[in-house]
C-alpha cells in the first residue's frame, strides 16, 4: 500500500510543474493575452529589481561576514547555549538558530557541514534541515525587500517575524522530539 501511495505522489510530483505550466499558457490564451510580450516584460521588470536589491545585498553581506568574523556569534552562543541546554536544543543547531533570520547562504553552509559532521540521519542532522525550512531569513528580507521599495517602518515587522522565526524553531525542535 505504502509503495503504491509512494508511486502515485512520485508521479504527481513529476506533472505538476508541466500542469500549472499548461494552466498558466491555457489561460492566457483564453484571455487571448500575448504570452511571449508579456513573459518578457516580466523579465524586464525581474531584471530592473535585480538591479535595485543589489545594494542591500552588499550591505546585509558584508554585515553577517562582519558579525561572524567578528567571533560575536560564538560569543552570542557561549552565552544561549546553557538555556537551550535545558530544552534539548544542541549547540549546533542553536548556530543554524541564530543565522538563518539573519543569512539564507549562511545558514545553508552550517547546516550542510552539519550534515557532513554528523550525518543526514542524525538528529541534529534532521532537526537544523527541519529547522531551515520552518524559518524565514527575516532580516535579510527586511533588508533587501523593504529596502528596494523604500519601507522605512518596520517597526512591527521585525517583532512579527522574529516571532515567527521562534514558533518554527520549537515547533522544529518539538516534532523533530517526537518523531526522532
Amino acid at each position: 500500500m505504502s509503495e503504491m501511495f509512494g508511486r502515485v505522489v512520485g508521479i504527481a510530483s513529476d506533472l505538476a510543474i508541466p500542469f500549472v505550466l499548461i494552466l498558466i499558457i491555457g489561460y492566457g490564451v483564453a484571455k487571448r493575452v500575448k504570452i511571449y510580450e508579456a513573459f518578457v516584460d516580466g523579465a524586464k521588470g525581474g531584471f530592473e529589481v535585480a538591479i535595485k536589491i543589489i545594494p542591500f545585498l552588499v550591505a546585509i553581506l558584508v554585515a553577517i561576514g562582519m558579525f561572524r568574523a567578528s567571533g560575536a556569534m560564538d560569543f552570542l552562543i557561549a552565552i544561549i547555549s546553557p538555556l537551550t541546554d535545558l530544552i534539548g536544543l544542541p549547540a549546533e543547531a542553536l548556530t543554524v538558530a541564530l543565522m538563518r533570520p539573519l543569512s539564507g547562504s549562511g545558514s545553508l553552509g552550517l547546516v550542510t557541514e552539519i550534515m557532513q559532521t554528523h550525518g543526514p540521519d542524525s538528529f541534529v542532522g534532521r532537526l537544523v534541515s527541519t529547522m531551515y525550512g520552518s524559518t524565514e531569513t527575516t532580516f535579510y528580507v527586511l533588508a533587501v525587500y523593504f529596502g528596494s521599495v523604500g519601507i522605512k517602518k518596520t517597526r512591527h515587522a521585525v517583532p512579527a517575524g522574529l516571532l515567527a522565526d521562534a514558533a518554527g524553531l520549537i515547533g522544529a525542535l518539538l516534532i523533530c522530539k517526537l518523531v526522532f
